[in-house]
């Protein structure tokens, strides 16, 4: 009673396609194309986020097919937030250009500050949550 079994099957019911792997049908299962793009800083750690600790919405967003996009917003949304807190803490510092001629030490050491600040204000606005 040897009965070979088909390479690939397709279900009346659901019509989901399966192949044969060793003695079990296994669905094929394919995520829908994304485009391939460059994330910057912000896009990466919302990605690592989400795989992390938000495992369900990422599994769902990559299913759907709305992850890179979903990514590629964010990145965006962080990066011109971040632009706005800085010029907004430049000036409540009264930070000027002509200080980066002046005391360059001191006008280096402030907007680094200044872009540590607003990065901690969007990490927990935008990325971790």
């Amino acid at each position: 009673m040897n009965k070979e079994l088909q390479k690939t099957k397709i279900d009346e019911r659901t019509g989901i396609e399966y192949r044969l792997q060793g003695d079990y049908y296994i669905p094929n299962i394919v995520t829908p194309k994304q485009e391939k793009n460059a994330l910057n800083k912000y896009g990466r750690m919302r990605l690592n986020y989400l795989k992390e600790h938000k495992k369900a919405e990422y599994t769902i967003m990559l299913m759907n097919g709305t992850l890179n996009t979903h990514l590629k917003e964010m990145q965006e949304t962080a990066q011109n937030r971040v632009e706005q807190i800085i010029n907004q803490l430049k000036e409540k510092s009264n930070l000027t250009e002509d200080m980066k001629n002046t005391d360059m030490l001191y006008w280096v050491g402030t907007m680094n500050s200044i872009k540590h600040q607003a990065e901690e204000i969007i990490y927990k606005e935008l990325i971790y949550v």
